[in-house]
């Protein structure tokens, strides 16, 4: 299979048979609530991806194992590597596992303890790395040095495979859409949602949203080739890619309509609300589209149907009480 070009309906379709039960088919959700009908300009209807709700707690499981599942037999036995704040970590030793290999993975030194713990719980030995930039480069010392197949996080073909099973759930689960919202990192999940999604109902609008400190594809986008940054400066460490990588990168120029970027307040400020208004405890990655749809596409899709990708929920109770209490610190905030 080549890499280049966009992916097909019947690529998508074969990928989401392959991963069967090994990954579960989130549900969508309508989201309605006078909060939100305060919140958001009157006819805006919202639905929810529930993808914390997928093995592990994120969408990952469905790019590491459409990756995985590529491999044979021999390779399986030499086990796998990756690198990761966490979430793609804990995906591979998850798919691992699943399909009885083994793995040894690269996480960040700042990593969430949920995250690492839950490694090691899938059976992954776990070595730090002080930052992306050292992490990439460790794992791919590992998958050198002991024969290793490198899981990328975000970048190829078969990660885009497994992320465009979200939106072609998406599209059949909720109908008609006018828009869809998604958080990028590295770009793996957005890239294959979107390809879906314009697959499924080409006139429905597909949004990316980055963290105003790891702005990645919007330097990008702005480059006209994949970017890198020097430094991850958010709350929502899943979303810090250190870079942009050409296939991903081709898929969200081809498909998204738009990037916009928001504030670690803003993302905080979604999780309360999806806390006290959905009871969804979710990371601040799992909250980026809600904080998007209520702060710079408010008014862009106003009166329209919105689905949101809710793409994950792995923190630990510490950790996420205290940026609860950081949003009940500041004073209410108006449309």
């Amino acid at each position: 299979m080549v890499e280049e070009g966009p992916l097909g309906l019947g690529e998508i379709e074969a990928a989401r048979r392959a991963l069967g039960d090994r990954v579960v088919t989130t549900p969508v959700w309508p989201w309605e609530s006078r909060e939100t009908a305060r919140r958001l300009p009157a006819g805006t209807r919202v639905v929810l991806k529930l993808e914390l709700f997928q093995r592990t707690g994120t969408f990952k499981p469905r790019g590491a194992l459409c990756n995985m599942l590529a491999l044979g037999p021999d390779e399986l036995d030499r086990g796998v590597t990756a690198v990761s704040a966490g979430n793609h970590a804990v995906a591979v030793a998850y798919a691992a596992q699943a399909l009885g290999s083994h793995a040894k993975v690269v996480m960040l030194a700042a990593a969430n303890p949920a995250r690492i713990a839950a490694c090691r719980d899938w059976g992954a030995e776990v070595v730090l790395a002080p930052d992306g930039h050292a992490g990439f480069a460790r794992a791919q010392e590992i998958a050198a040095s002991e024969g290793r197949a490198f899981i990328h996080p975000f970048e190829g073909r078969r990660t885009a495979l497994g992320t465009a099973t979200v939106g072609w759930e998406l599209t059949r689960q909720a109908g008609s859409l006018d828009a869809v919202v998604v958080p990028i990192g590295g770009g793996g999940l957005a890239a294959g949602i979107a390809n879906a999604v314009k697959l499924a109902q080409p006139r429905c609008e597909v949004w990316g949203v980055e963290p105003e400190g790891a702005d990645t594809m919007h330097r990008s986008f702005a480059a006209g080739r994949p970017e890198s940054i020097e430094r991850v400066r958010t709350v929502a460490d899943s979303l810090g890619a250190p870079y942009a990588a050409p296939y991903s990168f081709g898929l969200c120029r081809r498909y998204l309509d738009g990037l916009v970027l928001i504030t670690d307040v803003e993302m905080i400020a979604a999780m309360g609300l999806l806390f006290r208004d959905m009871k969804l405890a979710v990371e601040p990655a799992g909250a980026a589209s809600t904080a998007a749809l209520l702060g710079p596409l408010r008014e862009r899709l106003a009166g329209r149907r919105v689905a949101l990708v809710v793409c994950g929920s792995n923190i630990d109770a510490r950790s996420y009480g205290e940026l609860l209490a950081r949003d009940e610190a500041n004073p209410p905030r108006s449309p």
